[in-house]
């Protein structure tokens, strides 16, 4: 069977003015250093410093989470993915980690746990809660994204929701690693000046977006004690 080439269709609003952005942090590593484990993930998301909550700094932002579902496969760690529903009101098409929106009296956490089951079937008790990474506020302000990275004991069996989910796939961090994978790009956005923007081109798609920030944010973490 021929491998998708790198890529997707996702579609990318590219300004009128995009520089040439910065080599990734990890782009030194050898292949060895680049097989990353499970292992390797807990030690990091959990040495991690606290990160600096975003909620209460951005004005009428909605709370969302999402879960970084991964699982360990002939020695090497690999990350849950979606594609978004075209039928979906926003983002369509685009790749994201399972989320959505917080519900009222519900923890970050919990309402990652309760998004992912809803959208690939994964159940929350199959899932270890390593710790959160860095929230972030996605570029167009109305979300407070909360990212969690969970470990699953296999590979596990995904079923996921046709009304929100076109595909769910899973690719190792090794090859997020890769040189031809990642690149940034600086963009000159309106009324908030130039900003990093990260892609990942792997078999298909597409990561762009806070999904690809949320990617970079735990690549740089995991990588940071081998470079």
């Amino acid at each position: 069977m021929t491998t998708p080439a790198r890529g997707g269709q996702q579609r990318i609003p590219r300004p009128p003015h995009v520089g040439v952005g910065d080599a990734p942090p990890w782009a030194a590593l050898d292949n060895g250093a680049r097989a990353i484990t499970v292992d390797r993930i807990r030690e990091a998301v959990a040495g991690a410093p606290p990160g600096r909550p975003l909620a209460p700094t951005v004005p009428d932002a909605q709370a969302a989470a999402v879960l970084v579902p991964v699982f360990e496969e002939a020695g090497l760690a690999r990350l849950i993915l979606t594609r978004r529903s075209t039928n979906l009101p926003s983002h369509q098409g685009e790749i994201a980690f399972p989320g959505g929106k917080v519900h009222a009296g519900e923890t970050s956490e919990a309402g990652a746990l309760r998004e992912a089951h809803e959208e690939v079937g994964i159940r929350p008790e199959d899932v270890d809660v390593v710790g959160p990474l860095e929230e972030m506020a996605t570029v167009a302000g109305r979300f407070v994204l909360a990212p969690f990275v969970g470990v699953l004991r296999e590979r596990p069996k995904l079923v996921p929701n046709p009304a929100e989910v076109a595909r769910v796939f899973d690719v190792p961090l090794a090859e997020l690693l890769e040189p031809d994978v990642y690149h940034q790009e600086r963009w000159d956005l309106p009324g908030m000046g130039e900003r990093p923007m990260h892609f990942f081109d792997v078999a298909g798609e597409t990561v762009w977006g806070a999904t690809a920030r949320i990617l970079h944010d735990l690549l740089t973490l995991v990588t940071d004690s081998l470079r």
